[in-house]
C-alpha cells in the first residue's frame, strides 16, 4: 500500500461517519424496528427459499480482474429511461413506508435527490405521489402502478403521475395477489391501513381502504398483456415492466410497449420457489436484444453486487430492503449513507477490475464459479 493509499483509506475510514458499512445500517434498522415490522421487512414468502436463492446467486459469480489496464479513475455515472444518474441505482417502490420512518418515501426522495439517484414511488405508499414529488421537486421519479382492479383507477394514476412531473411508470406485473408470507401470518401482523393508502386519501376517496382493496379483489380476472397495452396506449410516459423472470414474458412486455424490463422476483416476497432474479437476467437480456432497457432487483446487498448485475447485462439495479434499512436506521441521512457506501464500493470494484466506468462492464468481467 502506497502512502497515497494510506491517506485515502484514513480519510474514508476515519471520516467520523456513524455508519462505516452497510451491515452496520442493517443492524441499526433491526435494533430500531419492532420485531413484527422487522419480520415484515426482512421476510419472504413460504419457506423463504427464493429469498435465500437471491443471495446465493451472486455467490456463484466471481470477478475477472484486468490489471495494469491504464484505466482512468472510474465513473459511476449513467442514465436510464432518459434520467441521468450518479450511479446505476434506483430505489424500489416499497410501500408501507411509514412503518420504517414517519417521513417514509418523502425522506427517500430527498436522499435520492441529494445523491443523484432515482425513486420508484409506490402506489401502496404512506404518502401520495404528489406529496413525495413536493418533498423533492428536482428528483428523478418513476411512479409505480398495479395493473389490477378497475381500469379507471389505473388511468387516473397515470394522469396524476404525468401531471406532477414523474419521468416514467413502473408497472408491477407479478403481484395479482400478495405472497404467502408466513412471518406476517405468525405475527398476526395487521398494521394500520393508512400506511398503504396515501394515494387514495389524496384522491379524495371517503373510503380509501375500500378503493385500494379493489385492486386485490380476487373475484376480478387477472389482467392480460393485451389489456395492459390498451390501458397504457395513451400514456404520455414511458413504462417499465416490473416482475419479469423469463425471456418469454420479456418478449410479451416489449410487444405491449414496455421501454424497460425489471427482472425481479419481488425480493422473494411473492412466489416461493421462483428462480433467483440474477440467474434469470442473462435469459431476459438475450430476449430483449437491446429493444428495451433492463434493470435488476432482488438480492442486491452491496456495491459488488451492482457490478456483477451490470456485467451480466443490467443497465441499472433497484434496491428495496437496503433503502428501507437506511430509512429505518436514520431517516433521510440513513438512505443517503446507503447510497454513499454503495457508490464507494462500486468505485473500488471498478478500479480493481481495471474498468474506467460502469459502461465498460460486460460479461468479460465475471466468470461462473465452478463449484
Amino acid at each position: 500500500m502506497t502512502s497515497g493509499d494510506i491517506a485515502a483509506a484514513a480519510t474514508f475510514y476515519g471520516s467520523g461517519e456513524r455508519f462505516a458499512t452497510l451491515d452496520e445500517i442493517v443492524d441499526a434498522a433491526r435494533e430500531t424496528l419492532p420485531a413484527d415490522v422487522w419480520d415484515f421487512l426482512a421476510g419472504g414468502a413460504g419457506d423463504e427459499s427464493t429469498l435465500r436463492a437471491n443471495r446465493e446467486a451472486f455467490g456463484r459469480w466471481t470477478f475477472v480482474p484486468r490489471v495494469m489496464s491504464g484505466a482512468d479513475v472510474p465513473s459511476t455515472r449513467t442514465s436510464f429511461l432518459g434520467v441521468d444518474l450518479s450511479m446505476p441505482v434506483l430505489t424500489a417502490p416499497f410501500g408501507a413506508d411509514a412503518l420504517f420512518h414517519p417521513e417514509g418515501q418523502r425522506a427517500v426522495a430527498r436522499a435520492n435527490e441529494a445523491e443523484g439517484v432515482a425513486s420508484i414511488v409506490p402506489e401502496a405508499g404512506s404518502h401520495s405521489l404528489e406529496e413525495v414529488r413536493a418533498a423533492a421537486p428536482a428528483a428523478a421519479m418513476i411512479a409505480q402502478l398495479h395493473p389490477m382492479g378497475p381500469e379507471d383507477n389505473f388511468r387516473a394514476m397515470i394522469a396524476r403521475a404525468a401531471e406532477c412531473g414523474y419521468h416514467a411508470l413502473c408497472v408491477t406485473v407479478d403481484c395479482p395477489t400478495g405472497g404467502w408470507r408466513e412471518r406476517n401470518l405468525r405475527n398476526r401482523f395487521a398494521p394500520d391501513p393508512a400506511i398503504i393508502t396515501g394515494n387514495y386519501r389524496a384522491a379524495g376517496s371517503p373510503e380509501p381502504q375500500a378503493v385500494f382493496g379493489q385492486l386485490f379483489d380476487r373475484t376480478e380476472p387477472v389482467w392480460s398483456w393485451d389489456r395492459l397495452a390498451g390501458a397504457l396506449a395513451d400514456s404520455p410516459l414511458p413504462w417499465l415492466a416490473k416482475g419479469i423472470l423469463t425471456g418469454a414474458d420479456a418478449e410479451s412486455a416489449v410487444a405491449a410497449g414496455a421501454a424497460g424490463i425489471l427482472v425481479s422476483n419481488h425480493g422473494g416476497r411473492q412466489l416461493d420457489g421462483a428462480p433467483a432474479a440474477l440467474d434469470q437476467l442473462p435469459e431476459v437480456v438475450r430476449a430483449v436484444a437491446g429493444r428495451a432497457r433492463v434493470a435488476l432487483d432482488s438480492g442486491i446487498r452491496r456495491g459488488a453486487d451492482v457490478a456483477k448485475a451490470l456485467a451480466l447485462g443490467a443497465d441499472v439495479v433497484v434496491i428495496g430492503r437496503l433503502a428501507a434499512h437506511g430509512l429505518a436506521a436514520a431517516g433521510e441521512a440513513g438512505v443517503r449513507r446507503v447510497h454513499q457506501l454503495i457508490r464507494a464500493e462500486l468505485g473500488t470494484v471498478l478500479t480493481l477490475l481495471g474498468r474506467g466506468g460502469v459502461r465498460e462492464l460486460d460479461e468479460s468481467a465475471v466468470r461462473r464459479s465452478p463449484s
